[in-house]
């Protein structure tokens, strides 16, 4: 199916470079949010943010924005074709990271990071309406963990780029940095990335259409039920970042190990999506996500006990907190493609839909869990795992009767999704 896409006599990446190309365009939103981590305290000094908490809507503005423009840009993508629509959500991104960078007040800093978040949106919808351009079943989700992998691997790396960027300069130079790297991703897309769109797929920008593409996307059991658990389970992602600076500085008083703590809870979340990349293809999305789920209520609730028990240290936390986003990845790469596998005529639309409904409540949801910051990491730990909990059960409402369910190929779909299950083992 990959190769069959590209056969217009130009010659086009090869698979390495697309999935690394795909999640460069991703982590343009890591870097936005996770770089921004370690100044808060110099962006609230700077911008006389007298209360604490509020300098947490530097990362949830970004978020609300993410979520406003998510419906704009899948049917503009379904019309006009991935390509030139991705370029202009990374223009405006570029543009406004400048006028972040040169804000003299926070309302205007926050409205810079609405409309960040507005344009960085694009990567999402179109990233993975691309990959499912591309694959079907276990392949997409396969691709979608490599994506996510390199993904994952950047907050590992932002807050202490952030921080080295902070020991030379203000906190502003960080926006002009993402600007840079913005242009960056633009000029290497622009060059290498084919355009994916099936032709067949192609759709006009007639309310009418759209409108019944939204319908189908929020009517379908499987898409809508799948959305609902995602939001509620990145609902506690959201939470985390927003909180995070203020737990290690403010609980924990180590503020000055916060890129360590972040380096040290974001690597297990890129082994897992590598891990299920390789395992997904043998047990399948539902076997996989289901017991990543299952993890992960289990893993939030042991660790929002031992908070209340009054065993919690930076230790603990960062063990515990490193084994929910191990259990996280797993399940979010796995449940997104279960909340995809049946929207390929309307992948841009769907995706898009999928994406405010999930963004957008899970926004709502984490800055609730984040405002509740009381000096400690309780009530974000006890957030998080009702998060988790809920979560799981909008899991077995969707699917009850496939709950842990092994691969069950629909026979209309096999021929296919055995030539795409082929395509990522250049991936190895």
């Amino acid at each position: 199916m990959f190769e069959s896409a590209f056969q217009d006599g130009v010659k086009r990446p090869g698979m390495r470079e697309m999935t690394v190309m795909l999640a460069g365009l991703m982590a343009l939103n890591a870097f936005a949010i996770d770089a921004m981590v370690p100044a808060l305290p110099n962006i609230g000094r700077s911008l006389h943010v007298a209360e604490e908490n509020h300098r947490q809507l530097v990362v949830v503005a970004y978020f609300v924005g993410f979520a406003s423009t998510q419906l704009v840009w899948g049917p503009l993508a379904d019309r006009f074709g991935r390509k030139p629509v991705l370029s202009a959500g990374i223009i405006l991104y570029a543009l406004f990271a400048l006028l972040c960078a040169f804000a003299g007040s926070f309302p205007l800093l926050i409205a810079g990071r609405v409309a960040m978040g507005a344009s960085a949106a694009v990567t999402r919808v179109l990233v993975i309406a691309m990959v499912r351009d591309l694959f079907e079943a276990e392949a997409m989700a396969r691709v979608m963990s490599l994506v996510f992998m390199v993904f994952m691997l950047v907050p590992v790396l932002a807050p202490n780029i952030g921080q080295a960027i902070l020991l030379v300069a203000s906190w502003r130079a960080i926006f002009i940095v993402l600007a840079v790297y913005a242009l960056a991703m633009l000029l290497w897309s622009s060059w290498r990335l084919p355009e994916t769109l099936h032709p067949e797929y192609r759709r006009s920008l007639n309310p009418r259409e759209m409108l019944a593409a939204v319908r189908e996307t929020v009517s379908e059991r499987q898409s809508l039920g799948y959305t609902i658990a995602l939001t509620i389970i990145f609902s506690s992602l959201i939470a985390y970042i927003s909180s995070i600076q203020q737990i290690v500085f403010d609980a924990f008083g180590e503020g000055r190990f916060i890129g360590l703590v972040f380096a040290a809870v974001a690597a297990p979340m890129a082994l897992a999506s590598w891990t299920n990349s390789r395992v997904v293809g043998r047990f399948g999305l539902r076997r996989v996500g289901h017991s990543a789920a299952a993890a992960l209520v289990f893993v939030t609730a042991t660790h929002a006990g031992l908070a209340l028990l009054g065993f919690e240290n930076l230790l603990t936390f960062i063990v515990l907190q490193g084994l929910t986003m191990c259990c996280f990845a797993f399940a979010s790469s796995n449940l997104g493609t279960l909340a995809m596998e049946h929207m390929a005529p309307i992948a841009g639309t769907a995706s898009s839909v999928q994406g405010v409904v999930s963004t957008l409540g899970a926004a709502i949801i984490g800055f609730a869990i984040g405002q509740a910051f009381d000096g400690t990491a309780t009530p974000y730990l006890i957030g998080t795992a009702i998060c988790a909990s809920l979560g799981f059960v909008a899991i077995v409402l969707t699917e009850p009767k496939r709950l842990f369910a092994p691969i069950q190929a629909d026979p209309r779909e096999q021929e296919a999704a055995k030539e795409s299950t082929a395509v990522p083992e250049d991936l190895a």
